[in-house]
């Protein structure tokens, strides 16, 4: 009898022995089988730019990499806000910024809220329900549940033209390297076209290629704005010269006539230079013609004409064709004139 006790006192032991080592396996792969689950969270967005999950909520749309400087935030119409007012069910809920910037909230009508900060725009929810006797001590908190459209259009002189997408103020060397940097015809002028400022509504920044943008490094571009690249001033070499075509000027801007030959990579051996002259766009908008002595430029006694984008120079084969080849045909010839950058 007493075999049989030592017996079962033993069972029971193993038995307990095999319940624990069993917890024990189960606690073990408890974070793996965590980190396998299909479940996903949610991100709720925030005044105090904390990034919030609601356990147990599926992601039904990608997340949102959220910027470092999101409490820049401005509100814009088309967001979808979640306004919570602290133990006050009546006042809470799901509100779009209309058309207008506006939101509607009971009891205190409809309150612009389009150009404000998340937390501009609690304090003066709270403001307004305080002044109008409402709550004495209101406690309002904004999530943004679903952004608008929001972005940046570039354009002109850049690698990716198009728009970019920014949530806040970007810095416009930063914009501009969203759409893959300038292209090497990009010239020193960069244009910003601004959404919401009436009263200047275009700002006109210079800036070359290269450069280390000291100039611009503290402008910023918001939401909406579009920035333009300006292309660069293209003269054209025509004639008898061993490269003809159309050549970006230098990133100042400044480009002279014997520069201007160099770069199409000197004279032909035809080239009839008593007759060089230059095509240019008067203020009248009339062409001019106006001759080039070349030989005197090259003797150093005459200094080189300074060319302006849209010249045209030309360097004629002997008298005859200078005579019959009009300004308005070689006007016709720049259009299917190749472009060269000259580094």
């Amino acid at each position: 009898m007493h075999n049989l006790e030592v017996q079962a006192h033993r069972k029971t032991a193993s038995a307990a022995v095999a319940g624990i080592a069993m917890v024990l396996l189960f606690v073990r792969q408890l974070p793996a089988a965590l980190s396998q689950s299909n479940t996903t969270y949610a991100p709720v967005i925030g005044a105090g730019n904390e990034n919030r999950t609601m356990p147990g909520t599926v992601a039904q749309t990608p997340m949102i990499t959220v910027p470092e400087d999101f409490a820049n935030l401005k509100l814009a119409p088309g967001f979808l806000l979640r306004v919570q007012v602290y133990d006050q069910p009546d006042f809470s809920g799901n509100i779009r910024v209309d058309d207008d910037g506006g939101i509607s909230i009971p009891f205190l009508g409809t309150l612009r809220v389009a150009g404000s900060t998340i937390a501009q725009a609690q304090d003066r929810i709270q403001k307004e329900f305080r002044d109008k006797g409402i709550l004495k001590n209101p406690q309002v908190t904004i999530d943004v549940e679903q952004f608008a459209a929001t972005g940046a259009t570039v354009l002109g002189e850049v690698q990716n033209p198009g728009r970019v997408e920014i949530l806040t103020p970007h810095r416009l060397l930063d914009v501009i390297g969203l759409a893959g940097g300038e292209t090497p015809l990009a010239g020193n002028e960069v244009d910003v076209k601004h959404a919401d400022s009436a009263a200047k509504p275009i700002s006109i920044y210079q800036y070359s290629r290269g450069s280390s943008g000291d100039s611009i490094r503290d402008v910023l571009v918001d939401p909406g704005d579009t920035v333009i690249v300006k292309r660069t001033g293209i003269v054209y070499v025509l004639g008898a010269v061993n490269r003809p075509g159309g050549y970006a000027m230098q990133e100042d801007g400044e480009l002279n006539v014997a520069q201007a030959i160099s770069m199409a990579q000197g004279l032909a051996m035809q080239a009839k230079t008593s007759a060089l002259r230059v095509v240019k766009h008067g203020p009248d908008g009339l062409l001019h013609e106006v001759p080039v002595p070349y030989n005197r430029i090259m003797d150093g006694k005459e200094a080189p004409m300074t060319l302006a984008a849209g010249d045209i120079v030309y360097v004629p084969v002997n008298k005859i064709k200078a005579i019959f080849n009009t300004s308005s045909s070689l006007i016709g010839e720049t259009a299917a004139a190749s472009i060269y950058v000259v580094k």
